[in-house]
Formats: C-alpha cells, structure tokens, sequence
C-alpha cells in the first residue's frame, strides 16, 4: 500500500465545483456531531438529580454510522437549506462514497472520545469543523478514471465533475498497482491529491533481527543549544533548521497587518491567505529537515539507533504559579521558560523521531559482510 502526493490543477469551474463539494461535505459532518451531541445531552440524567417518579420524554436511538448514513436517500430528494445562512445545498452534486466517508469520520471521532481507541487512549471532544479545519475530501476508486499518462502529466477524470483533472506527475506511478481512492486536499497555495495505491503481489517484508552492539549502534541525544539539532554518541553534532525562528518578525508583521483589517473585507482575506502560506512554508521546511536529518543518520551505517523518550508534553507545559501568604503572585521563571517551549516546540522532535522510524523500516540497509538484507530499528530509553 502506497501513498503517493500529487499537485492537482484543477481549471476554474472544477475548483467551484470542488468548493461546493466541501462545503456540502462541512455540513453534513457538523449536522451529525451536532445530532449525536443533542443525543448526548437530551437522553441523560443525573442519578442524585432524577426523582422516584419523573417523566422522562419518548427516548430515541443512539444516533450511530448506518443510521445517519440512511439520511443520505432522503437529504438527496430536495436542496438542503440552510437555516442561519439561507444557503441551498445539493447532496446530489457530491459522489455518494464521500458522503459516507464523512459518516465514517463523525463516527470515528465520536468513538474514540467515548470509547478510546485501540490502545485505550481517548481523545477530547470532536469539535465542529470550519472552512480552515475542513479541507480533505475521499473518493473511491471506482469513481475516478486515469484517462491519459504523459512523460510529466496525469489526467484524472471524477465522478459528477467535468471535465479531466491536470496532476503534475512529479514521482512516476509503479507498474501493477491499483488505485484505490484519492484524497483530494485544499491547501493555501492550491489543490492536492493524494493517490492510494495497493499492489497484493508484493511479498510482506520480513526483516531479520538485529542484535545491539557498540559497533552497530547509535546513540541520539536530543539538543538545543546553538545551532544544534542532534548530538550522536560518535561525537557528531548535526545542525537545526529553526524555521520558526527565522520566519518570526515576517510572520508577525503579517498577522498584525491581518488583525487591523476588518473582518470579512478583501484586505483581510488576501492577508489570511499570505500568512497560512507563511506556516506552510515553515512546516514545509520543518519537515524537509527532518527528512533530511534522518537520511543523514541512514548513511552512517548504523544498524540500531537508540534515543531518549522524551516527555515533549511536558516540556513545552507552562510553569506553575506562585504565590505568597498574601495571595500575591511571585516570579516562576515563565518569562525565560516561555522561549524554551518555543524552542521545543519549532525543533519538533516528536515528528523527526516517527519520520526516522519510518524511514527506518520503510529502507532496509545491505550488510556489506554478508550482502544480506537488514532492517533498521530504532529503541526509545528513558
């Protein structure tokens, strides 16, 4: 299974037509969290707030994934209006899979906030998404055709779209693998997709295991001090991008520029959209460096790396407040600290280590001894 990104140019109708999608696919995602959430407060009671003899009203079903998926046939009969804008929404203008994959993704968000997911780990609640936070679309396969394949060009046509989608084919398309759906993503700068490719006949790699030694393993310590990003137990320190650092003052500038325009105007919009192309450029470089690093460490031909667990939770966690016997706040350091959560949080090191294990275990090495074939690990101390 392979996840290939593209950037897609879509012409002028087509993006109208793909903003409609996602504005349609918006409501229908907040509709039924705010269904389920109405659910949740109307059909409760508190055992020591409830009297011996009340009269509860007539309780409905949980409303769960095939219930709300049911509502499709019938929100498709007429436009939808909407009630505190007056819009008129078609849900017959969208593919019907991507109506049902944002069913899927209420109920997952739901379930992992009441139920945890696999690991017991429960996330908070699922918050209403705006026009910033709802930008991905799913489409299935079998809804998209691969129409022509050119030396640098792909063309995609979509179901219920005119017209063919131009996709810079940037990285060639392996041979004997099936397209299984696309994500199709608003970004700052334009449209993206995202192409799952799956090919069954490719063997499941086992790799060997690979015994720890002072020869073939390396020792990660994490670093902020300088200009230094990591520190290796061979006495090499490698360098820090600090994207956020040098893009500061500019990003700044332009959020102030933003906050003094008013609300809803051109001036405003133009200036919101030059400084989400400000973050995407320092998270864009933020992740090139990590690549970058991790394929550094790749070439020592290490077999094993080894770095400390850290708790970036914690570190980044603002500083209790103190008081006297008066009441009166004292000095707790947070002013200095507060540059430090900054540093932490622009170094991402929660990010560089799951792209090292990724990288890691996605390319094995060759033992030049034996010519044989190993596979990286990566071990978390504490």
């Amino acid at each position: 299974m392979l996840n290939y990104q593209y950037r897609a140019y879509p012409n002028t109708n087509q993006k109208l037509e793909l903003n409609t999608w996602l504005r349609t696919c918006r409501y229908w995602y907040n509709k039924q969290l705010g269904d389920r959430f109405d659910w949740w407060e109307n059909n409760r009671n508190s055992i020591n707030a409830c009297p011996l003899v009340c009269s509860l009203p007539e309780l409905r079903d949980n409303p769960d994934f095939y219930s709300q998926k049911k509502l499709l046939p019938i929100l498709k009969e007429d436009l939808l209006k909407v009630g505190y804008s007056g819009e008129l929404l078609d849900f017959t203008r969208v593919p019907s899979q991507t109506l049902q994959d944002v069913s899927k993704r209420v109920d997952l968000a739901f379930s992992r906030f009441i139920k945890g997911d696999s690991n017991g780990n429960r996330s908070g609640k699922p918050r209403f998404k705006n026009a910033a936070r709802y930008r991905t679309m799913r489409i299935e396969g079998q809804a998209i055709t691969v129409e022509r394949i050119e030396k640098d060009w792909l063309f995609l046509s979509f179901s219920k779209l005119n017209g063919w989608v131009k996709v810079r084919l940037h990285r060639p398309l392996p041979n004997g693998f099936v397209l299984k759906n696309a994500l199709l993503t608003s970004s700052s700068d334009g449209w993206y997709i995202t192409i799952c490719l799956e090919d069954p006949n490719v063997p499941v790699f086992t790799p060997d295991n690979v015994i720890p030694t002072w020869d073939n393993t390396l020792g990660l310590d994490a670093v902020l001090h300088e200009d230094d990003y990591l520190a290796t137990s061979e006495n090499t320190k490698l360098p820090a991008l600090k994207s956020f650092r040098k893009s500061e003052k500019r990003l700044a500038k332009v959020s102030s520029r933003k906050s003094a325009k008013k609300k809803g105007s051109k001036a405003r919009r133009k200036l919101a959209k030059r400084e989400a192309r400000e973050h995407q450029r320092i998270a864009r470089a933020r992740i090139d460096h990590a690549f970058k690093t991790a394929h550094a460490l790749l070439r020592t031909n290490k077999k094993v790396f080894v770095h400390e667990d850290l708790t970036l939770r914690a570190l980044s966690k603002r500083n209790k407040a103190k008081l006297d016997q008066d009441g009166k706040y004292l000095p707790n350091g947070q002013s200095a600290k507060s540059g430090l959560n900054k540093s932490w949080t622009d170094a991402a090191f929660g990010q560089f280590f799951t792209i090292l294990e990724y990288i890691a275990a996605k390319a094995p090495g060759v033992d030049n001894s034996s010519k044989t074939c190993i596979h990286i690990s990566i071990t978390r101390v504490s």
